[in-house]
């Protein structure tokens, strides 16, 4: 099959397996580059591991620390006529390469917050892994079944005031509008918690514990985002600011029992803003990135998933002291949140248009990491030769 890309509003409904595969090796080949991150962990839980920080936090550990990997995620494969999901074959590239190695690499494919995933996890990480000493919990979904009562939670992305109103950036069309995103019912509130809070990474540490699978000195960390006070009425006060206040908040019941029990810890990591499936749904976000990008790139600070979790793990989570903000978070969004960078994008702010967008936000690059993501724009890639629409991971 010979296959190109189809963009539906924020959505691209074909992936390219070749294209993926080079995109996963250009992180690992990042990765083997930084050298290796010393006293890293050697058995990790990844869960929401096939693409962006997940995909990145599974690729990490596995490549600078030589550490066996457990990942876990909801992506359809492909068929002899449709491409499955880019976070298929980048589970099938990053498996291969790990395999390789010498590393063990195994994947579940399915509904993470059920107990069937959370049992099968433990069954595989008793029989074949050993004690897990770092749990990454990277789901990001639209919507949950409670594993317990069966009820179907969907989250929004909404205000928990007033309409907002600000300048946005349609992707389709290449042009900034202006965006009113109205406030939330409380019941939108409490399921977007429900979907998008701490909930089920608890359910999940919960597990591990009760079935004796967490390592002596275990870590687990979950991944938020703060932003600029521009994007806080739609993110950080918003529905889904709301969410991660709930994970902070069982952050800090985690990171208590993970103290008392495993002499562990627990942490949220506020990472930088990026180009993902999740942050392209954001309603003002895409156009900030844009700008984010023109001003990190232009000092040399703009940074990929695969180098954020990289400066996470080497310099963070693995450091000699793991250096915290006072709501004691780790803040690898230091480099976006300098005052120099985000000066210069409220500037741009202020005063772009669709006559100066091309001079004060890069959207051209903000497009090409979208099309990346789905495995197209990639060099060396033959994007005219046929690809196997059914290549899969040896796993699954």
């Amino acid at each position: 099959m010979i296959v190109k890309p189809k963009i539906r509003g924020f959505i691209c409904i074909t992936s390219h397996p070749d294209g993926c595969a080079a995109n996963v090796q250009e992180q690992i080949d990042y990765v083997k580059a930084k050298g290796p991150v010393e006293g890293g962990p050697k058995n990790v839980l990844v869960i929401g591991s096939s693409t962006g920080y997940g995909l990145a936090s599974r690729i990490v550990p596995a490549f600078s620390s030589g550490a066996n990997t457990l990942g876990l995620f909801f992506e359809k494969p492909g068929t002899e006529k449709r491409t499955g999901t880019a976070g298929w074959y980048n589970t099938a590239a990053f498996e291969k390469a790990a395999t390789a190695e010498g590393l063990f690499a195994k994947s579940l494919n399915g509904d993470a917050f059920s107990h069937d995933a959370k049992a099968n996890a433990i069954e595989i990480i008793k029989n074949e892994m050993g004690p897990i000493d770092l749990v990454v919990y990277s789901l990001a979904s639209p919507r949950r079944i409670d594993p317990d009562t069966g009820e179907d939670y969907r989250s929004v992305l909404k205000t928990t005031g007033g309409d907002y109103v600000n300048k946005n950036l349609n992707t389709d069309k290449g042009e900034i509008e202006e965006v009113t995103i109205g406030p939330a019912t409380q019941e939108e509130i409490d399921n977007t918690i429900k979907v998008m809070g701490g909930a089920d990474w608890e359910l999940w540490m919960n597990a591990l514990d009760e079935a004796g699978v967490l390592a002596e000195g275990v870590k687990s960390v979950s991944y938020s985002y703060i932003g600029p006070e521009l994007t806080w009425p739609i993110y950080t006060d918003g529905t889904i600011g709301m969410a991660k206040k709930d994970l902070e908040v069982v952050c800090e019941r985690l990171d208590s029992k993970l103290r008392n029990k495993y002499n562990g810890s627990a942490y949220v990591s506020v990472n930088k803003a990026l180009v993902t499936q999740a942050s392209s749904a954001i309603p003002v976000v895409p156009l900030y990135i844009s700008i984010l990008y023109k001003e990190m790139k232009a000092k040399g600070l703009h940074e990929g998933c695969i180098e954020q979790i990289q400066r996470l793990f080497a310099e963070r989570l693995y450091s000699d002291e793991i250096p915290l903000d006072e709501s004691s978070r780790i803040r690898i969004d230091d480099w976006e949140m300098r005052d120099d960078i985000q000066a210069a994008v409220a500037k741009s702010w202020d005063t772009i248009s669709n006559d100066n967008l091309a001079d004060l936000a890069d959207f051209e690059g903000y497009q090409q990491e979208f099309l990346k993501l789905f495995g197209f724009g990639i060099d060396g890639v033959d994007y005219e030769a046929d690809t196997d629409p059914e290549t899969a991971p040896p796993s699954i």
